[in-house]
This record gives C-alpha cells, sequence and structure tokens, in this order.
C-alpha cells in the first residue's frame, strides 16, 4: 500500500508556489503598494471592498493585496488625524464648526446628553462630514507618490526573492 503523504516542507512550498505563481517582483510590488495604499484610506471600513474590486479590475493577486490592506490598518488609524489636519490646511475656507473633538474622542455620550439631540445630531454629522472630506483629501494627495516609491522600492526588494526572480525570468 502507496501513502500518498507529503511533508510539510512540501505542502508550505507548494503553497507558496501557487501563491508567487506567474508574479514578477514588479507586479507583486505594485499589487503590495496598492494595497498598502488603498489601506490607508481615512475612512474605516472601506478599504477592503476598494481591494478587492481593484484586485478583480486590474487582474491583481488577490490574497497579496488583501494582505497588504490588513497589514496597512494599523497605519490607517494613526493617519486619520494627520490626513484631516493636512486636508484642513488645504481647505480653510470650510473651517471647524464650534464642536469641541476632545470631548467627542473621550466619551461620544457626553457630546450628545449635553445639548438638544437634533442641533447636535446635525452638528456632529456635518462636522464629521467635514472631516472626512478633509482627511480624503489628504489622503488623495499623498496617495500617489507614495505608492510610487513604495513600488520601487518593493520592486528592488522583492528582485532578490530567487522564487520571485525566476517568475520573472519566465515572464
Amino acid at each position: 500500500m502507496r501513502r500518498y503523504l507529503i511533508s510539510r516542507d512540501d505542502a508550505i512550498e507548494r503553497v507558496r508556489l501557487c501563491l508567487v505563481q506567474g508574479i514578477s517582483p514588479r507586479r507583486l510590488a505594485a499589487t503590495l503598494s496598492v494595497g498598502f495604499v488603498l489601506g490607508c484610506i481615512p475612512l474605516v471600513g472601506i478599504p477592503t471592498a476598494l481591494c478587492l474590486v481593484v484586485a478583480l479590475a486590474f487582474r491583481l493577486n488577490q490574497p497579496a493585496i488583501q494582505a497588504a490592506n490588513y497589514a496597512a490598518m494599523p497605519f490607517q488609524v494613526a493617519l486619520i488625524v494627520p490626513f484631516v489636519k493636512l486636508g484642513g490646511k488645504l481647505t480653510p475656507r470650510l473651517g471647524h464648526p464650534s464642536l469641541d473633538l476632545s470631548v467627542l474622542a473621550h466619551s461620544p455620550i457626553q457630546l450628545l446628553t449635553h445639548a438638544p439631540t437634533q442641533i447636535v445630531s446635525t452638528q456632529v454629522m456635518q462636522q464629521l462630514g467635514i472631516l472626512a472630506g478633509q482627511a480624503m483629501l489628504g489622503w488623495l494627495l499623498l496617495a500617489v507618490p507614495v505608492a510610487v516609491v513604495l513600488t520601487l522600492t518593493l520592486t528592488g526588494v522583492l528582485r532578490r526573492v530567487p522564487v520571485l526572480a525566476a517568475a520573472e525570468a519566465r515572464d
């Protein structure tokens, strides 16, 4: 009786080859940088679906783009305030309504309980809309240059990976 078991190392090697099959270092670098940049969009919940659509539209490696997207999540949260500030500097006429966001950061309930509900909810929604727009403006300003620099850097790094270098030679 023959056994058709493969070793753990063989299984890992097969999976690794499937994930990088037909991917050149340049294409994988572009996929990773697009996933990372889209993952930094300052609107929580949007990047995963956006990465899915972009990967399908441009025939990019779906696991790679989602991995980069998930790797960017801590940066997404950390960059929300800097993106808002950058967008605020670019749109000074919008200003900031008299809403104390430090109170909102500490306790959203506290903000809503100290004023009439309809007025506060309208002010909060207007303020959040302005902040989201400013954050998106800041992100849009930096997205393309960061993607280009990241792609060039990752291409150089990925060309040193033997499996990917072999894939590039076949392309």
